[in-house]
């Protein structure tokens, strides 16, 4: 066994070799070892901090995930105001601000550092003596919400700061903003809605949301980055401009934006938002504008601040891509899982060559927040250029008529009750509920569920509105004469569903787990609970105390999981089931060998022939693995229409690149 002396010196060698590994791949984008060779540095710290837990400090890379969820976030002051920005909107009023800056400062030019206005969360970093203690929203600009924990699970955040050429302050305030990148978002959409959950409407709602998750631990499952752009407090250190400011950061392991440029004059700025403008649909973020802010910190001094923002700086816009119309009426959707999303009944207008006439607002906090009311006018954009969304109330027009929203406690639909889990309201009508139910019954049938072949929405459809399905456990009471009185069948496609819809009751408890439809249970979270409970019964009956003892489920699911199941109506649909044949007896998982046997998969951009699910089983059916994220350990990088950002990182890496018909060859389903 390792001495105490020997292990203190090992954790922080590894301590210092995984601090400077995490700094060339999440800031430098310049990795020099393999994932799994990180993994070990990892497994191998984690190991010797718990031998000797009195050497595990708040800043050591095991801690990121370190906290337990919070009741509430805490209010905390900013070490200095954290200020909004005047906006321009075209040429002539740069020019006016740039002519206003040199008359205040006597000068013929001024340089400025110009840079993309990132369309995400501003958060107050603080280090003492390199160590990261503290990070809180921006808020009302003086205090905001501590968030520590979270902005902990973000790689890019250095839990210690590099020491580099310019040495450690002994305290550092700096301003960044938490972003994230489209294609993760579009990736963590998918999962949700493969989950039955609402899709979030737009990378900047999709990052203040998980950001603001009371659970660190669900904080750390989203993909967050974050971009560093002001020293808002330094002591013992001496800076003279925006410019060196970016540099310090940089060197401090502190990620900047690689986009910034220093213009020398205003000519400069104009051609950098022009340029910014063009390319701004092919970066793999959002951004709304430039930021320009003048070089020399002392110039910066001398301008000073008016009441809420800098006379030193202005967000210069694109062209907004927003229309103003009114709001009719709210009202209350229900989607598969019960979730209730308010949508707002727009007077119909034209956004971005599109007639809207709904718009979706989120849920009872957006509402909330934006003060959204029954007749107001407000400007609604398309979200990503797609989803409708209302994003500012015009409270100047208003005449004392509108009403004031309220969420039902009552499903709209059903009539069951209505709980709330964080800022969503769910009817916990489940498998009764009509609004939920041709949704439910089509992932009920889908193939990583139930697979009842021949069962597709259109059929659903078809069943649920000639009143032969009124809920699931109907589908088991279907007979050939049913079908054969309803368009487009014969006797043979009758015949053919009718012994799908059989089949189906053979099925694993895994996959029945995972038909029910409880939110926030996927395919895999649908089989770690089979492992673990072995029977419906035991899942049935499980406790908050008891799920949340299964290393995979959190606070949100344990919740979803015991409201489900405490709802009569879904207990009794689910006996029905039972008493018609359906077994979901549990199946051991075993490890398949076959062909892929070893082989590491991953897979990006949409497929034709599979969904991203039925790819990833069919790996694992034949002895392979598939994986999120692309390393030097991946043997395929499957390549579908549109791939994102780990297409381009596999070709970084060399790493074998396939399209989906070699995949289908690979596999023998030419």
């Amino acid at each position: 066994m390792i001495s105490k002396e020997e292990a203190k010196k090992r954790i922080e060698e590894l301590r210092k070799l995984i601090r400077h590994h995490d700094y060339l791949y999440y800031v430098l984008n310049k990795p020099e070892i393999s994932d799994a060779e990180y993994d070990k540095l990892m497994r191998e710290l984690q190991q010797l901090e718990e031998m000797y837990p009195e050497f595990i400090t708040p800043d050591s890379p095991t801690q990121r995930v370190g906290a337990p969820p919070a009741e509430e976030f805490k209010t905390v002051a900013h070490l200095k105001p954290m200020l909004s920005l005047d906006n321009a909107f075209n040429e002539e009023e740069m020019r006016r601000f740039d002519e206003r800056i040199k008359r205040e400062l006597g000068k013929e030019e001024v340089a400025y550092v110009a840079e993309p206005k990132l369309d995400g969360l501003s958060v107050e970093l603080v280090y003492e003596n390199g160590v990261f203690t503290r990070g809180s929203t921006r808020g009302d600009g003086y205090n905001g919400e501590d968030v520590t924990e979270n902005l902990k699970t973000i790689r890019a955040v250095p839990l210690r700061l590099r020491e580099g050429k310019y040495g450690i302050p002994r305290l550092l305030a700096v301003r960044g903003e938490v972003i994230m990148h489209i294609h993760d978002f579009e990736e963590l959409n998918k999962k949700l809605i493969e989950r039955g959950e609402e899709p979030l409407a737009n990378p900047r709602n999709a990052a203040a949301g998980s950001l603001r998750r009371l659970d660190p631990k669900e904080t750390a499952e989203r993909p967050l980055d974050i971009f560093f752009y002001e020293i808002m407090v330094v002591e013992g250190l001496k800076i003279n401009t925006q410019w060196e400011a970016l540099e310090h950061l940089r060197e401090w392991g502190l990620k900047t934006n690689p986009l910034v440029k220093r213009c020398k004059n205003i000519d400069e700025v104009i051609e950098y938002y022009n340029e910014m403008k063009e390319k701004r649909e092919q970066l793999s973020y959002e951004i709304d504008g430039i930021v320009v802010k003048v070089d020399n910190l002392e110039d910066q001094e001398k301008l000073g601040i008016k009441a809420r923002s800098p006379r030193w700086a202005i967000a210069y816009k694109f062209p907004p891509r927003e229309k103003i119309t009114q709001v009719m009426d709210i009202i209350v959707q229900v989607g598969r899982t019960g979730t209730l999303t308010p949508v707002a009944l727009l007077k119909p207008v034209d956004v971005s060559g599109v007639t809207v006439s709904r718009a979706t607002l989120h849920n009872f906090d957006y509402i909330r927040e934006k003060d959204v009311r029954i007749g107001d006018w407000v400007k609604v954009i398309r979200a990503g250029d797609v989803i409708p969304e209302v994003v500012e109330v015009i409270k100047e027009k208003r005449t004392g008529k509108e009403k004031i929203f309220q969420m039902p406690d009552k499903c709209p639909v059903c009539g069951s009750h209505v709980v709330r889990e964080g800022a969503y309201y769910r009817c916990t009508g489940g498998l009764s509920c009509p609004a939920q139910l041709k949704r439910s019954i089509a992932h009920y049938a889908s193939k990583g569920a139930m697979d009842i072949e021949g069962l597709g929405p259109k059929i659903v459809d078809l069943l649920v509105d000639k009143g032969l399905v009124k809920r699931i456990s109907d589908l088991y009471k279907l007979t050939i004469p049913d079908l054969l009185r309803l368009p487009g069948f014969a006797l043979k496609s009758a015949k053919n569903l009718i012994e799908s819809i059989e089949k189906s009751k053979e099925r694993s408890l895994d996959r029945f787990i995972y038909a029910l439809g409880i939110p926030n249970v996927g395919e895999h979270m649908a089989k770690v609970l089979a492992e673990r409970f072995k029977t419906l019964d035991n899942l049935m009956n499980a406790r908050e105390i008891e799920l949340l003892a299964v290393p995979e489920v959190g606070p949100e699911t344990a919740r979803s999981i015991v409201d489900f199941f405490r709802e009569p109506k879904n207990r009794e649909e689910i006996q029905r089931l039972k008493e018609l044949g359906v077994k979901a007896t549990f199946e051991k998982m075993e490890k398949k060998e076959g062909i892929l046997k070893g082989k590491v998969f991953v897979f990006t951009g949409a497929l034709k022939s599979f969904t991203r699910e039925e790819a990833k089983r069919i790996v694992e059916e034949l002895g392979g693995r598939a994986v999120s994220n692309v390393s030097r350990n991946v043997d395929y990088v499957v390549v579908g229409e549109n791939p994102g950002s780990k297409y381009e990182r596999a070709k970084q890496l060399g790493l074998k690149i396939i399209n989906e018909e070699e995949f289908k060859k690979l596999i023998g389903r030419a």
